[in-house]
């Protein structure tokens, strides 16, 4: 990556709906308590997406902060990827709705499912294109309304999940700058891990789909953990030897906040110590796509980041699929 145009972030913003579900709030839905919720998960609690919010206009908030952060407008994109497992409709894309709220006449828009893995697979995707000069700014957005598709009568995944979105404009930045490795990759025999059965080809909606609640989402909860901390470790190990650097190199960790052990023994593995790592799930539990970015941003408001610091991104999610990225700030 190092011989070709240097691209890197250039512009952020996120955006949370204002209603906020607490553990204490779940208490009075599921047999739950804030305790066993807060030492399984670390979170405390979750944004919710108002009934007349869909995941474009969660995006679309964040898009807004991200454009003026970089000081363009929808007019000045090239292309809109945005990262999701819930949108608007099958079609069009949320990307196309995105496009058409935000001026960007002309801009390629395309929607990419890849779960909680979605934002980095659209960093790498919007480097690529950027780096081989087919264009030259592009705006990738991780958002989700997961509260959408969670079946709040499950005690098990009812806990787990929020809505937000999280947007970046990507473009080309000074030499030495911007990303210097990706690590994307999958193993699709763990899908039923992680999933929705209904509302695709497979399984259409029906009264009996509905009934069986297959338009939900459905996690082994075991083999999940299993395997994010296992793809947490080696997914960084090969990215940090993709850029050419050690776990020494890294300034800030940027973990997907699924879950704080999660992040915890990624932590261990890499001998971090927490100053170097951005925790926000007990605000925000698992928004899956907006994860990372959510926090990535959060991190650059609060000052966490200057420039030349070394970033690393990883995240997992349903597929099964796995994303990581150095990124020099």
């Amino acid at each position: 990556m190092n011989n070709l145009r240097p691209v890197g972030i250039i512009g952020t913003g996120k955006y949370v709906p204002e209603k906020i579900l607490t553990n204490s709030d779940l208490e009075k839905m599921v047999d739950t308590n804030d305790e066993w919720i807060v030492s399984r998960t670390g979170i405390k609690e979750r944004h919710i997406a108002a009934p007349d919010q869909a995941t474009s206009d969660l995006a679309y908030e964040a898009a807004i902060k991200a454009l003026e952060s970089a000081g363009m407008t929808g007019s000045d994109l090239d292309l809109i990827i945005v990262a999701t497992i819930t949108p608007d409709s099958s079609f069009p894309s949320t990307a196309c709705i995105l496009q058409d709220k935000l001026g960007a006449k002309g801009a390629a828009a395309f929607d990419l499912s890849a779960a909680c893995s979605g934002f980095v697979y659209g960093l790498a995707t919007a480097t690529s294109f950027i780096q081989s000069g087919m264009y030259n700014n592009a705006l990738v957005i991780g958002a989700d309304c997961l509260s959408r598709i969670t079946d709040y009568t499950d005690r098990n995944t009812c806990v787990l999940f929020g809505d937000g979105a999280g947007a970046v404009v990507v473009g080309e930045v000074p030499e030495g700058r911007g990303f210097k490795a990706f690590d994307l990759g999958a193993e699709g025999a763990g899908g039923s891990l992680l999933n929705i059965e209904g509302g695709g080809s497979r399984l259409p909606a029906s009264a009996e789909t509905i009934e069986n609640k297959k338009h939900y989402i459905y996690m082994n909860g075991r083999e999940v953990f299993k395997f994010a901390v296992r793809v947490m470790g080696t997914a960084t190990i090969e990215v940090l030897r993709k850029a050419g650097m050690d776990r020494t190199d890294v300034d800030l960790f940027v973990p997907h906040q699924a879950n704080v052990r999660i992040i915890q023994s990624a932590m261990q593995r890499l001998e971090l110590p927490e100053e170097k790592v951005v925790v926000n799930v007990d605000k925000y539990a698992n928004t899956s796509a907006a994860s990372i970015p959510l926090a990535l941003v959060e991190a650059a408001e609060e000052g966490r980041m200057k420039a030349g610091d070394t970033v690393l991104m990883v995240g997992f999610g349903g597929g099964l699929t796995w994303g990581a990225s150095v990124l020099v700030w």
